[in-house]
């Protein structure tokens, strides 16, 4: 199919989605002139985690976990175009060796209530550890063999006891977690949303280690966004003076704001009383907030930075300065619009893609950037990567990327690139940068006739043609295909994947996304994930 023939089924297609309920457009609303701070409505200090229930979920719960994700498909990006980032240099195999690669929590840790759910695959690494976490269900593994030590367990457990959504276990709607490693005080941090069974009323569940085990004892943290208000999708990143946080948050028939907020790090790394200080955004969608990676800090006092597309050309940054002491000055700073070359949202931001033995298609998940927004300070400039989902010429999904520079001071795109493998849909990407400035990128990859959604990486290193990746290698190739699932989700394909860097080395990477071993032929997801580590050799 020529690129026109792309644009103008993208363009259809497009229209199509903006007419379902489910999604929506973007409505200019004035954004708030002042902070909203919220404290914490409970905290308290867990007993070690190692002690509590390791029980999975038995039966059906009387809740749907993974309801259809809202869209709101914002009208500059909207627009198909013709891709002006494809990367047509036929590169070397990509450089990087695969390490370890381990099967992770399987979807059965998640218990009956959940066959056919989608994992949410996240991962963080530490010292010693690498955890995981996949809708309810987390579990810590020895980072120098990949053998579990802990776990799977729910994450609710850790819970036990507290009052609340947070606290009703997983007989209550539980999703999209997020597990951190907060290198500059050796912590973890692993949050969930916690909501009611009719998907009304949300609360963010967060613990933060007491220790660099991730199995000893945890500061436990409840807060609270308002009744018949959903934060939805929540990413969370580890900045030197907050946990810093995103939300799209929904009431019951409407999307509301997307919500930047920063958490009290010092007061949680204590356990004491914390607050949230938060900024409503009417007019974005999906920020994510930047992580910082490496051993080297921002400089003291840098805000952190929120990005967001915004249109076929163009991403969002905004800078977010928060003062826990004085709330009210508190700041959150932008749009700074970042001019990218063109490209159209893959399935323009829905369902397109192909798979093996069936017709049912998956979501790409086009519609936003992929978890993370990777910073690093090189101390004579600062980078941030990362990926999304667009159409490419051959009427197949592919992996945009990005490298921003100069965060804090004139933001531009570095270097970018579409990369493609083939005829292959590329999506659910996940990119990070290791301290000599490779980059490593992961993804899933599928066709319609050849090659069940597995998973793949790319990278480059900084002797690259600018723009370009290497050739792809395959992590895991997958036997299966979804053709079925719980609460009519059969093609849902996840919410992201995780590429994150070890602090210890700042060389290896670590990847964590999803397979299916096996098509079944009826209403039942048999979902898998595989881990796998990475290092490029220009890295020591």
């Amino acid at each position: 199919m020529n690129p026109k023939a792309v644009i103008l089924a993208a363009v259809m297609f497009v229209a199509c989605l903006l007419a379902l309920p489910g999604f929506v457009s973007a409505e200019k609303k004035p954004a708030p002139s002042r902070p909203e701070v919220i404290y914490d409505s409970y905290h308290d200090t867990s007993l070690p985690v190692r002690e509590y229930s390791m029980a999975a979920p038995q039966g059906r719960a009387p809740r749907e976990v993974e309801h259809p994700r809202p869209r709101r498909i914002l009208s500059g990006a909207a627009v198909p175009v013709e891709d002006l980032a494809e990367q047509t240099y036929v590169a070397p195999p990509v450089s990087a060796t695969i390490g370890l690669d381990f099967e992770g929590i399987p979807n059965s840790a998640n218990g009956k209530a959940l066959e056919g759910v989608p994992p949410d695959p996240n991962l963080a690494v530490g010292a010693t550890q690498v955890v995981e976490t996949i809708n309810t269900a987390w579990q810590v593994f020895d980072k120098a063999t990949g053998k579990s030590v802990f776990g799977p367990q729910q994450i609710s457990a850790m819970f036990t006891g507290v009052p609340g959504l947070c606290g009703q276990g997983p007989t209550f709607f539980w999703t999209d977690p997020v597990v951190l490693y907060d290198q500059f005080a050796n912590r973890w941090i692993i949050s969930q949303i916690a909501g009611s069974s009719n998907f009304g009323t949300g609360n963010e569940c967060i613990a933060v280690s007491e220790s660099s085990d991730a199995t000893g004892k945890y500061h436990r943290y409840i807060f609270k966004f308002g009744n018949n208000v959903l934060n939805d999708y929540d990413k969370l990143s580890v900045w030197p003076d907050a946990y810093y946080a995103n939300y799209n948050l929904f009431g019951p028939t409407s999307f509301i704001a997307d919500d930047a907020c920063a958490y009290d790090r010092a007061a949680m790394l204590t356990g004491a009383k914390a607050k949230a200080v938060c900024f409503k955004n009417p007019n974005e969608f999906s920020f994510l907030p930047s992580n910082a990676d490496g051993a080297t800090p921002p400089p003291s006092g840098e805000p952190s930075f929120f990005v967001d597309l915004a249109s076929s050309t163009s991403l969002h940054l905004f800078r977010f300065h928060v003062d826990f002491a004085n709330p009210a000055k508190s700041k959150f700073t932008g749009p700074i619009t970042i001019p990218v070359k063109a490209y159209t949202m893959a399935c323009g931001g829905g369902t397109c893609i192909p798979q093996p033995g069936t017709k049912q298609q998956l979501d790409s998940l086009a519609d936003r950037l992929m978890f993370r927004l990777a910073y690093r300070n090189f101390t004579d400039h600062e980078s941030l990567v990362v990926s999304h989902s667009v159409m490419t010429s051959k009427a197949a999904s592919g992996a945009r990327w990005y490298e921003i520079r100069d965060p804090n001071g004139t933001p531009k795109v570095f270097q970018q690139g579409t990369f493609m493998h083939g005829g292959n849909s590329l999506w659910m990407g996940g990119i990070d940068m290791d301290k000599a400035g490779d980059m490593a990128l992961g993804f899933s990859e599928s066709n319609a006739t050849t090659l069940h959604p597995s998973i793949a990486f790319t990278g480059r290193v900084p002797t690259d043609p600018p723009n370009t990746m290497e050739s792809p290698a395959t992590i895991f190739t997958a036997k299966g295909s979804a053709t079925g699932g719980n609460n009519n989700s059969a093609n849902r394909w996840g919410d992201y994947s995780s590429m994150v860097i070890d602090p210890s080395d700042d060389c290896t990477f670590w990847y964590v996304n999803q397979y299916i071993p096996k098509t079944f032929g009826h209403d039942l997801l048999t979902f898998h994930t595989r881990l796998a580590s990475l290092k490029f050799p220009t890295c020591q």
